[in-house]
């Protein structure tokens, strides 16, 4: 599987700034809840080990640990890693997650692992989503699952000044993902491929209606 040439020190730079100050300049990020197409899926899997692919602060990671999975969590921002290791030593779930601060622009491992989750790994800032999410192919475990969830489309606040860069991202849809990461077909079976609808809360605190595209594939070999 050919992948991109990783990005120049200066963007790397430019990419480990952008999350650092997004987690560091404020008190946590995370709502305190699981993604909700995240928690659909893996309800239906059994435990195992996981790879959680831009960890954050946790929030998926957590509630996996909470449900008997091994997890590994990665994010770039120490910041966010903090905050998810201090959540996992309230919750008593220090010993089923480990954090690793990283560039998965770079990372790699020999590991495998029964889910590999990437939930929303779009980025203002220069993000090799194809590489990331290829590398994250490469890591699932034969029966296990691969498990690509991101925002369809812009957020209804989207217009608003101090979200303009919302309108700059791109929103793959699951067909454009499964496209992109050109799997062999007789080695992966799609599970799922759609676009689901979640109830969420506006920064103004009135609910609205967003869009996931969310990608379950299964290697068979």
């Amino acid at each position: 599987m050919n992948h991109s040439e990783a990005m120049d020190p200066e963007q790397a730079d430019e990419v480990f700034a952008h999350w650092e100050d997004k987690y560091g300049t404020s008190d946590g990020v995370w709502s305190g809840h699981v993604n909700t197409a995240l928690a659909q899926i893996a309800a239906d899997l059994p435990a195992g080990s996981a790879l959680d692919l831009g960890a954050g602060e946790g929030g998926d990671a957590l509630w996996l640990a909470e449900r008997g999975w091994s997890v590994m969590g990665i994010d770039i921002s120490p910041t966010a890693l903090a905050r998810a290791e201090s959540a996992a030593e309230r919750a008593g779930l220090s010993e089923r997650v480990t954090w690793v601060a990283a560039d998965l622009d770079t990372w790699s491992s020999t590991q495998a692992f029964d889910l590999v989750t990437a939930s929303f790994l779009q980025s203002p800032v220069a993000l090799d989503r194809a590489r990331i999410l290829r590398t994250g192919a490469d890591r699932v475990a034969v029966d296990g699952h691969l498990l690509v969830i991101a925002h369809a489309e812009a957020p209804p606040w989207a217009h608003a000044h101090d979200h303009d860069h919302l309108q700059e991202m791109d929103f793959p849809t699951p067909e454009s993902d499964l496209a992109m990461l050109d799997l062999p077909a007789d080695d992966w079976r799609t599970v799922v491929a759609e676009v689901r609808d979640r109830t969420a809360f506006a920064p103004t605190g009135e609910q609205v209606v967003l869009r996931d595209g969310v990608l379950l594939l299964q290697r068979l070999a």
